[in-house]
């Protein structure tokens, strides 16, 4: 990491940078004390709520109250709902946001539906694939929660995410129309940006992908930061500490 002693605030992804396997990542929770409440959480996250997401952090030792996350599939499900209240919305992902959407006005149906919502299914089958592709080629909506393909999990393994999910589809399909609420699109990052309430020019993106976190960061106008292998380095304290000004002092 480069000195930066003007960076007030941080917008932090999570797999790869602060968990990664169900574990945080050596130096997380130094890092978090260190930037004393100036950050935001901002993740491509499809399967879980920021309630959900806050007590599996909170168990993992690092203190991320909800107000302070967000998550790319309550956000697209959150603009869904503003865009199209009331929709009937065939939501390809958890239970947890099938269980948002309702709660924000929508109405999770398998037949007919208005919009198709895609984000990280673990319950994926051919059925599910089917009824969302017939759906889409009805003239049914898309709406993907993010791009990524895999995220890192233990001992160098990978997670499939949405965006493989997304290539299933797709073959199924054909080149269609869809909305993209994920990284590198701006949205999340706008989102983050607004709870931190400083300017851009004062926060950072703290990521380990440089074609998401990097790329869309670089896009909205914020500077990144990335962590190098996926870990902090071992001077993690030292690595943003308070100044006496209130501002973090990054190490050269």
């Amino acid at each position: 990491m480069h000195a930066a002693d003007d960076i007030r605030g941080w917008l932090i992804d999570l797999d790869g940078t602060l968990v990664c396997g169900g574990r945080a990542m050596p130096g997380a929770h130094a890092f978090l004390e260190a930037c004393a409440g100036r950050f935001v959480v901002v993740s491509n996250d499809a399967e879980h709520t920021p309630a959900e997401l806050a007590g599996d952090l909170q168990r993992l030792g690092l203190a991320v109250p909800a107000n302070r996350i967000v998550l790319a599939g309550a956000v697209a499900l959150d603009e869904i709902a503003a865009r199209r209240p009331g929709a009937r919305v065939l939501v390809l992902a958890s239970e947890a946001l099938a269980c948002h959407a309702g709660e924000h006005g929508l109405r999770p149906v398998r037949t007919r539906p208005d919009v198709v919502f895609l984000g990280r299914d673990r319950r994926f089958s051919h059925q599910r694939l089917a009824l969302a592709a017939n759906a889409v080629r009805a003239g049914a909506e898309l709406v993907v929660a993010n791009p990524d393909l895999v995220h890192p999990g233990p001992g160098g393994a990978v997670v499939p995410e949405t965006g493989a999910l997304l290539a299933a589809l797709l073959a199924c399909t054909g080149p269609v129309d869809y909305r993209l609420i994920g990284k590198p699109e701006p949205t999340l990052f706008a989102a983050g940006l607004a709870l931190l309430g400083l300017p851009k020019r004062a926060v950072a993106m703290l990521g380990d992908n440089p074609r998401t976190d990097g790329e869309g960061a670089h896009r909205f106008g914020l500077r990144y930061v990335e962590i190098a292998a996926g870990v902090f380095p071992q001077a993690q304290s030292e690595v943003a500490r308070p100044c006496e000004t209130g501002v973090m002092a990054l190490p050269a």
